[in-house]
């Protein structure tokens, strides 16, 4: 209790109620829509209680407070508070020397900080601030969500996984998403109010925060910092300064880092996309980070991705591309702008990819009107509908200048695919490429596509009538593709004519970026081979380390593009299969047992697998609960090829319970490289 005729805001209590414990007991943070109690201490003498005809309480938000904006509201005492609107009640302590005034806010109220004034008469007294967030646990709320476990997980959880790799070969890599941890809330409405929308006018600005389609799609914007003072800084090529996007591991270090100096270098899709869970889910958004695997790209917006390749089947550049992943936000809440149809998960993506009127963000787009093709919806919907549905077409640009489409394409046309997210209470995978699409190839399926090109004014490119597939393609790969190992590829052809065929027979292997974006050459093979109808013949490529460690991306990924040119028929037919090379696992093994308070040490251990030594090697590790809110570096040096890489971390634990410890390697020739351990720590 504070001082005779000042506030006690009950931190405690009201925190516990509004599912706000996590943030701390240094302030108070309330859910809109629910009712929070303050305790009034009377003035010695004034044992009658407090007169409530006199009273009024007053709540403002924002730096030009405004009762038409709704960041400005005063209100009387009543019997009891409504769920509808700001409103209070009062009850007398039985001791006479307190007043309990129960306050609840709007479930449509801004979120944001807010100032409470109490005006007895005329005399007015401040009370203290506190901050009102969205309320995925009131029905009134525009991101209610029923269920409990969901609400765990979309708004509590701080620790998840995100997937990367190839859809064939899809690997979580877990995530430190730390809402709750010191100062993270206040950097996360920080970057509300350095939003350009808010600088030009605060006042539209604050009162747009009661709605989380518009707070999503600032947040979107504003995590990149294309148009702005946002977040973070991507980068796709060469890192020369700041930070390897592979290295991050939590949201928290570089949420401060952008307080203190502004856009923090470097990111890519998948830390874009964990800050905007981050910053989602502390201002009590319901959102979960969603991997859409093949992903397209469709830069012109005919929902075509068109692939060109030269008469000797090299890659041309053109915009369109595919990645082998791409990283975003689904976030939970109502779309009155749309329709109760159009209600439930939005995706929206920070990555800055194309403008969305005039600013680099995408979303909120409603997940059921991308599955329906329902393109005429904000925001965004054909380009998020293209990166799961757009269709692949693979054209030869001939030297005359015509183009002709190779006859058949395996693998790299199937846009879409495995798009997952982490399933509810457990590390598991859970595909939700159902919510996003209806089964590829499918009746339902193509009446979309055509309803969305209907949209789009555009005519569907089709595939030639009566094309009947003549030669078939594959590509086989090795058991053991691991990173720093030599291992052999090979493609077979097949021919399914009636007649030999004479092909000119080409295999490459190319460095490849998660992006689509291809490098440098690690692999070429040709031969001119003549195919007896029925008979197939082989193709091998050896892949060595000393080709291709020098050119791989810290993804680790490599494409292999096999073609037959015949010429006599003009006929192409190509096959194509991207894999990402396995990598050491990192061992961690806690010495001792934790406890709160208390210094612990993990062991990591990681085997370097490449024939050559590497440098500036370190781990970094990070857990909610663990390390402080703090990543914590041990520094290695040197380790020699197929030697340990091992290093001693102490921590010590500041609150018990299941906990979760991140780690992550990094050196100058293998990076990106992480694992987690649970831990359990005693009070």
């Amino acid at each position: 209790m504070k001082e005779e005729g000042r506030c006690d805001l009950d931190i405690m209590r009201n925190s516990s109620s509004h599912h706000t414990e996590l943030y701390g007991e240094e302030r108070l943070i309330v859910r809109r829509g629910q009712p929070f109690i303050i305790l009034l201490r009377l003035k010695p003498g004034n044992k009658e209680g407090v007169p409530y005809v006199f009273m009024s309480i007053s709540v403002f938000s924002g730096p030009v407070p405004r009762t038409e904006s709704g960041t400005k509201v005063s209100f009387g005492l009543r019997d009891s508070t409504v769920d509808s609107e700001w409103s209070a009640s009062a009850t007398n302590d039985p001791s006479g020397n307190t007043v309990s005034v129960s306050i609840s806010s709007s479930p449509n109220a801004p979120i944001g900080v807010y100032s409470l004034t109490l005006d007895q008469g005329g005399q007015k007294t401040s009370l203290g601030q506190f901050i009102l967030l969205f309320n995925a646990w009131c029905s009134r709320d525009a991101v209610y969500m029923r269920s409990e476990t969901k609400r765990q997980e979309y708004v509590l959880a701080q620790y998840g996984q995100i997937y990367r790799g190839t859809y064939r070969r899809i690997k979580g890599k877990p995530w430190n998403f730390g809402q709750f941890e010191p100062g993270v809330l206040d950097i996360c409405l920080k970057i509300l109010d350095e939003n350009p929308k808010c600088i030009s006018d605060a006042d539209k600005d604050c009162s747009g925060r009661r709605n989380p389609i518009y707070v999503t799609r600032v947040l979107s914007a504003m995590i990149n910092s294309n148009d702005d003072r946002g977040v973070l800084v991507g980068n796709w090529g060469e890192v020369l300064d700041g930070v390897h996007p592979g290295t991050w591991i939590g949201s928290g270090d570089i949420l401060r880092q952008w307080a203190e100096s502004g856009p923090v270098r470097y990111g890519q899709c998948w830390v874009f996309a964990a800050l905007a869970c981050t910053v989602s889910r502390a201002l009590g958004i319901p959102c979960r980070v969603v991997t859409n695997f093949q992903s397209a790209h469709d830069t012109n917006g005919n929902l075509m991705i068109e692939k060109l390749y030269d008469e000797r089947g090299k890659r041309m550049s053109n915009a369109d591309s595919i990645w082998n992943f791409h990283v975003w936000v689904d976030s939970w809440m109502t779309r009155p702008d749309l329709g109760p149809e159009f209600d439930g998960w939005q995706a929206s993506d920070p990555t800055p990819q194309e403008k969305s009127e005039g600013v680099f963000c995408c979303g909120p787009s409603s997940l059921k009107a991308i599955r329906e093709g329902d393109l005429t919806k904000k925001y965004d919907a054909p380009f998020i509908f293209a990166e799961v549905n757009a269709d692949v077409v693979d054209l030869v640009c001939l030297s005359n200048g015509e183009t002709v489409k190779f006859r058949d394409s395996t693998d790299s046309n199937y846009v879409g695919c495995f798009i997952s997210t982490k399933a509810v209470g457990s590390d598991e995978r859970h595909d939700i490429t159902h919510q996003y699409k209806y089964p590829e190839g499918s009746k339902e399926e193509r009446q979309v596509y055509e309803k969305a090109q209907h949209h789009n004014k555009l005519q569907q490119l089709g595939e030639e009538p009566g094309l009947t597939l003549k030669v078939f393609f594959t590509i086989k790969l090795a058991k053991n593709m691991s990173v720093g190992s030599d291992f052999e590829v090979y493609t077979v052809l097949t021919n399914n004519c009636l007649e030999a065929r004479t092909c000119t027979f080409l295999f490459f292997a190319e460095a490849v970026s998660y992006n689509g974006k291809l490098g440098n050459s690690c692999g070429f093979v040709s031969d001119k081979v003549e195919v007896p109808s029925g008979e197939e013949r082989r193709l091998f490529l050896r892949l060595d380390y000393d080709r291709y460690g020098s050119v791989i991306t810290s993804d680790r990924l490599i494409k292999l593009s096999a073609i037959a040119i015949d010429k006599q028929v003009a006929e192409y037919h190509k096959a194509e299969k991207t894999i990402v090379l396995d990598e050491p696992d990192i061992e961690i093994e806690l010495l001792g047992e934790a406890t709160v308070n208390q210094s612990v040490t993990a062991e990591l251990t990681l085997w370097n697998p490449l024939p050559k030594s590497l440098q500036d090697c370190s781990f970094t590790v990070e857990g909610v609960g663990l390390t402080n809110g703090k990543p914590i570096t041990a520094r290695i040096g040197t380790v020699d090829p197929e030697q340990e890489a091992k290093a001693r971390v102490k921590f010590s634990p500041t609150s018990a319970g299941s906990r979760v410890l991140l780690a992550n390697f990094d050196s100058n020739n293998l990076k990106n490289i992480k694992s987690s351990i649970n831990v359990v720590v005693k009070e």
